[in-house]
């Protein structure tokens, strides 16, 4: 199949298409393969805060999934 052809197939079903969810997904997809994808900068804070979590797990200072879990329904119970 050319690359003509299929741009056609692509404009048919595109629009046979009257969800707007679906379209707008779409118009993101295409937009982020046009090279207009925006990255996300990070803060300083931010940074720094990644930092001190990457240091905490190197330490082992971290919570099993099970120990996590029981902080959160502690929370929520409050």
């Amino acid at each position: 199949m050319s690359t003509t052809e299929l741009k056609e197939l692509l404009i048919e079903r595109i629009q046979k298409i009257d969800n707007e969810d679906v379209l707008t997904e779409l118009y993101k997809l295409l937009d982020i393969n046009a090279g207009e994808l925006n990255i996300y900068k990070l803060t300083v804070s931010e940074k720094e805060e990644i930092y001190a979590v990457k240091k905490q797990v190197e330490k082992g200072d971290t919570l099993t999934n099970e120990e996590a879990n029981n902080e959160i329904d502690q929370w929520l119970k409050k």
